[in-house]
């Protein structure tokens, strides 16, 4: 599905920064010893989570210190890596554009041209969930309805505004709802909300649970709306949730985005160096943790980068024969 272009773990304080770090001879990276990792991730019914958790459990069996931080997602992220109150994230291509290009939700702020990266993961799919049962078919059927659009300036409500741009609508002509779909999906099964905006891998396990007790369906992006989004956010590409994941009968056009794992700019070339190398060497162990993982390669590891690359993940890449 990748194309071209995108346990428990204890919350730790969110203030760890990389620290101890040394030239020792650990057989599974071999670069530094003892670095202090928190992750920031995204919500825990969302995938980030769980990749998140996957590669902690990569970095705690190599002698690291390791938090996962459960969070609002990618605006977030970029914010706690810019703070020094994470090591690592893992966010969409187009919250990463906006804040390095200071446009979107961070339109006034000086553009962060010192973010990084380290490569590109997986795509992340636009999802408009409802049920069979609200009537709700296209997406022009949102007109009046309760809506969930993702918590407020969150990469899931990014996208949402975009979606509403290139169907020539706003949230003037919704009910908007900010909030995360794991919360929106519960609302949905109540009867308070019409429909939700989900950004995630496929399948969301928020959405799976509700397609357990409902008739789901998935809302098209297609046609017109498609060709806005490629012709004016370049970081979009043509996807589909393939027939069978929520019980539709039929593929569903609509577009997705690569999501990026990214490092503090401010960590060094050893230590990220040492962090990119685990993740590879322990892909099958990550890709595990998720269906959406499983389109983790390292050959794809450009596809949707659109920053520099940090010097540590620019020297493990070079190594590996895939970067001259």
């Amino acid at each position: 599905m990748f194309k071209k272009y995108a346990s428990t773990f204890v919350l730790a304080s969110a203030a760890l920064i990389v620290s101890a770090c040394g030239n020792g001879d650990d057989s599974a990276g071999g670069e530094v010893d003892d670095l202090f990792v928190t992750i920031a991730a995204g919500g825990t019914s969302g995938v980030y989570y769980p990749i998140a958790g996957a590669m902690a459990s990569v970095y705690e069996n190599a002698g690291h210190d390791v938090s996962v931080q459960a969070t609002g997602a990618s605006v977030e992220n970029v914010n706690l890596l810019q703070s020094d109150q994470a090591e690592l994230a893992i966010v969409m291509a187009d919250t990463v554009e906006q804040a390095y290009e200071g446009f979107g939700a961070y339109d006034g702020e000086d553009p962060q041209d010192n973010l990084v990266a380290i490569a590109g993961l997986y795509p992340n799919v636009v999802q408009v969930i409802t049920t069979t049962d609200s009537g709700i078919d296209t997406f022009a059927d949102l007109e009046g309805q309760r809506v969930a659009v993702g918590d407020a300036n969150s990469g899931v409500e990014l996208n949402a505004r975009m979606m509403f741009e290139a169907h020539d609508m706003t949230y003037d002509d919704i009910s908007a709802d900010y909030l995360p779909y794991g919360e929106a999906i519960d609302q949905m099964r109540n009867g308070m909300l019409d429909a939700a905006f989900v950004t995630s891998g496929v399948p969301n396990s928020a959405a799976m649970d509700l397609a357990s007790t409902h008739d789901v369906t998935v809302v098209p992006i297609e046609d017109d709306a498609m060709t806005y989004l490629q012709d004016n956010y370049p970081f979009f590409i043509e996807d589909t949730v393939p027939a069978g994941t929520y019980d539709n009968e039929e593929d569903i056009q609509t577009p997705s985005i690569t999501n990026l794992l990214i490092p503090n700019p401010e960590l060094s070339e050893d230590e990220v160096y040492e962090l990119t190398q685990l993740f590879y060497e322990n892909l099958e162990q990550i890709q595990s943790s998720h269906d959406a993982a499983q389109d983790i390669e390292i050959e794809n590891f450009q596809e949707g980068v659109n920053i520099p690359l940090h010097p540590g993940a620019e020297r493990y890449f070079q190594e590996e024969g895939l970067l001259d």
